[in-house]
């Protein structure tokens, strides 16, 4: 993940403690990495929510609680959390579980990106172009959900959708650039995620998937906080 600049951390300690949180998180990202790439559930079953503690930890010790931006960005971390949790069971009630906190979850770094400011409102287009070629590679996943599990599911994957396009225009308008690599990244590993459920799994879906998430988590949260 990103090395932090800790702007404003003034005490040695605390860029200290930071530092130290981005290198056991960035360990815990490649272990879940690696528990994945080999199939190690059980291994995956601790890294993959240790990861986000991790994170959650370098935006506390980054000073997140201090801002309305950085509230509203620990709010989307704890439920990145939850939905991660759920989406280890691969039932599909957990899955519709995983898929509303993850959708509230965008909605609260939505939150986050108008409380920083959108600063550059005309780079929301890029975003609006991540979601556009989004929806072309992925224009079989709405047709899959439905497939699978009737109007109710396929109301929810548009629903998710729609609020993950949100994200990736306001996380673009804040005008950060880090942001909006973040965005473009979650959206790719939703998308991915997706078309792996919905359309057809292949042997590096899973494994693209939690890369392109924590780098985009990551991201996000360095974006906001560390630069």
């Amino acid at each position: 993940m990103p090395a932090p600049a800790t702007p404003g951390c003034e005490d040695p300690l605390v860029s200290f403690a930071v530092w130290v949180a981005v290198v056991v998180t960035a360990g815990l990202f490649a272990a879940d990495w690696w528990a994945v790439s080999n199939r190690r559930r059980d291994v995956e079953r601790r890294a993959k929510p240790a990861a986000m503690v991790g994170l959650i930890a370098v935006a506390l010790l980054a000073g997140a609680a201090d801002s309305s931006a950085g509230r509203w960005l620990l709010v989307a971390l704890v439920l990145g959390l939850v939905g991660d949790v759920l989406l280890l069971d691969g039932t599909a009630s957990r899955f519709v579980g995983g898929l509303a906190a993850f959708l509230v979850g965008h909605l609260a770094y939505v939150a986050s990106f108008v409380a920083v400011g959108l600063d550059r409102p005309v780079l929301g287009w890029v975003g609006a172009l991540v979601l556009l070629v989004a929806l072309v590679v992925g224009r079989r996943i709405l047709p899959g959900a439905l497939a699978d599990g009737g109007t109710g599911l396929g109301v929810a994957v548009a629903a998710y959708m729609a609020v993950i396009g949100a994200m990736s225009i306001t996380g673009w308008a804040t005008g950060r650039l880090v942001v909006g690599l973040g965005v473009s990244l979650f959206v790719v590993s939703d998308t991915v995620l997706a078309m792996g459920r919905f359309v057809q799994e292949r042997p590096w879906t899973s494994v693209v998937v939690m890369v392109t998430y924590h780098l985009a988590q990551a991201l996000i949260v360095a974006g906001l906080l560390l630069t």
